[in-house]
């Protein structure tokens, strides 16, 4: 689940930057908040007794969808630095979930 709503997510903001960075037309922001409107839905079907926990966790999922998105969506290829972080990120947010039923 919440690798979908980090592709809602990322799609949603993406159009929002196509309209204001890259010239796009205004309508692409109806897409955008479309997606961004699926993205709160995901996020609010992923299993967390508590939204912060869900939110905190999601980041590191988030940032490592992010890097994904530069590279198919973008044609930019992370670097080294960018997947060190990335890989932080995400041993982070296994840690919040790996240990979230314990301390429920």
């Amino acid at each position: 689940m919440f690798a979908l709503a980090a592709f809602f997510e990322i799609a949603g903001c993406f159009a929002f930057w196509m309209w204001l960075r890259r010239g796009a037309t205004p309508l692409v922001v109806l897409l955008g908040i479309a997606s961004l409107i699926c993205f709160a839905v995901a996020l609010t079907r992923v299993d967390s007794a508590f939204a912060g926990r869900a939110y905190a966790a999601y980041g590191g999922i988030y940032i490592a969808a992010s890097l994904v998105w530069l590279w198919a969506g973008e044609g930019q290829r992370p670097t080294v630095t960018d997947l060190i972080g990335a890989a932080l990120a995400i041993v982070g947010a296994l840690v919040i979930i790996g240990f979230a039923s314990r301390t429920n």
